[in-house]
């Protein structure tokens, strides 16, 4: 199964092309629904945080759901069944590296789903999907 990996950070610029593919997978324009998110943390001089699921073999994500919406998904990280889910925030809070991002429209996670779209739109190759 296959995962996204960050393959050199160093090279991200900030430019959010994956955070604008990401959102186009629910049809969306802006950067609302993106399962990734790139922040500052300095500008070019200091550089980017690019935040995406490493994939964990355990999920404290799903550990922490209290109705099993988020399932395990073969290869790492979690699968959301979104009709199960009740809008607690539990799984956000519990990402260690705060990779769950949140619907605020539909009160649920955001949850990457290693599809490697966003890797084919970065243009530094700082993404990538490893199969």
């Amino acid at each position: 199964m296959a995962r996204l990996v960050i393959t050199d950070v160093n090279k991200c610029v900030g430019c959010m092309s994956c955070m604008f593919a990401c959102s186009r997978r629910f049809g969306e324009g802006g950067l609302a629904k993106s399962a990734i998110h790139v922040s500052s943390i300095g500008g070019v001089e200091r550089g980017y945080k690019v935040v995406v699921c490493r994939a964990c073999e355990d999920p404290p994500c799903a550990a922490v759901c209290p109705t099993d919406a988020l399932v395990k998904r073969p290869g790492g990280g979690v699968l959301l069944k979104a009709e199960k889910c009740i809008g607690c925030g539990n799984c956000a809070r519990a990402c260690p590296i705060g990779a769950v991002q949140w619907d605020f429209e539909n009160n649920k996670p955001i949850i990457c789903v290693h599809c490697g779209y966003c890797a084919e739109y970065c243009p530094y190759g700082v993404l990538q999907l490893v199969r």
